[in-house]
């Protein structure tokens, strides 16, 4: 039940942010639209940045981030939505959702890295170069997602991987390729 309540929320949320930037919307409003109280909302999420970013994750992220086809299919997912999205995105509070998807990301390679390597205990280099890609790659996809109506998810989605950092590239998907083939 649970999640069909978030599912439901996010629905209404998805709905209203046809009509108006997120700063314009109130948790009141939501409650509304969906008919809950504000207790059953704060129940699911913190506030309307929490769920954004629960959308977020539901519809377009929940992937391994280490494979290049799953990461094309999440970035179709997202453009399917772009009016949301771009909404989402374009949001730049506190808790913006591109500030989400920064530790997010982060925290996904660092657990990938852990799990190849069987350790807790990763090299400094190694953290440096995923944190750097993950800010560098959230950035780039917020400006495809915000400014560009041409360019193939494959085609951002294969430029972000052939940047990865070669360390991480051979820890986190086993790869040693690092030309771009564009």
């Amino acid at each position: 039940m649970s999640e069909r309540t978030k599912l439901w929320i996010a629905g209404k949320m998805k709905e209203l942010m046809k009509h108006k930037q997120i700063n314009q919307i109130r948790t009141t409003e939501i409650c509304r639209a969906a008919g809950i109280d504000r207790s059953t909302f704060y129940y699911h999420f913190k506030d309307k940045y929490d769920l954004i970013a629960w959308v977020f994750y539901h519809d377009a992220y929940i992937t391994d981030v280490t494979d290049e086809k799953l990461a094309v299919s999440s970035m179709k997912k997202v453009k399917k939505e772009v009016l949301f999205y771009r909404r989402a995105y374009a949001d730049n509070s506190q808790n913006a959702l591109w500030n989400y998807l920064q530790q997010y990301f982060i925290d996904e390679y660092l657990n990938a890295a852990k799990k190849k390597l069987d350790t807790d205990d990763l090299p400094e280099e190694l953290v440096f170069a995923i944190r750097l890609y993950c800010y560098g790659s959230t950035v780039m996809a917020r400006e495809w997602i915000l400014n560009d109506d041409v360019t193939p998810a494959e085609t951002v989605v294969h430029r972000m991987f052939s940047s990865m950092p070669p360390l991480m590239r051979r820890v986190c998907t086993g790869s040693e390729e690092t030309a771009y083939k564009g």
